[in-house]
């Protein structure tokens, strides 16, 4: 569950960096809602801020970091980047056996995009 303060807001930016397509919406009489996405087939729910969940604007940081395995990494970055994205790490071939980065969405939620290295070695690149 992804909360954040503005949930049209991101579900829009996950569609555009991402490829996210919305699988369903629960919908509430005062406008909010709760949206479960696919990306790349894993499911995550984005969530409008509560006064008992707090998003990452809110604490003024997050503890949490997805990581997203995808074929491309390079280009996934580009396209999150291009969509509003920050780089807190480039892409590049880490010594634990990702090609992977590390992003700051928007809403202050923090994405490592990766891809196992051919050969490489670590947990990461068994399969």
């Amino acid at each position: 569950m992804l909360t954040v303060e503005d949930p049209a807001a991101a579900v829009d930016f996950y569609r555009r960096a991402f490829g996210a397509v919305e699988l369903h919406r629960n919908s509430y009489a005062d406008g909010r809602f709760v949206a479960e996405l696919s990306i790349g087939g894993a499911h995550v729910r984005v969530a409008p801020a509560s006064a008992g969940d707090r998003s990452p604007a809110a604490l003024g940081g997050t503890s949490v970091r997805l990581n997203l395995l995808v074929e491309d990494p390079d280009s996934v970055a580009e396209r999150a980047v291009a969509a509003g994205a920050r780089e807190v790490a480039p892409i590049a071939d880490q010594d634990y056996g990702l090609r992977q980065g590390r992003f700051a969405d928007p809403f202050g939620h923090h994405w490592l995009i990766g891809r196992p290295l051919a050969g490489g070695a670590g947990d990461w690149a068994i399969t």
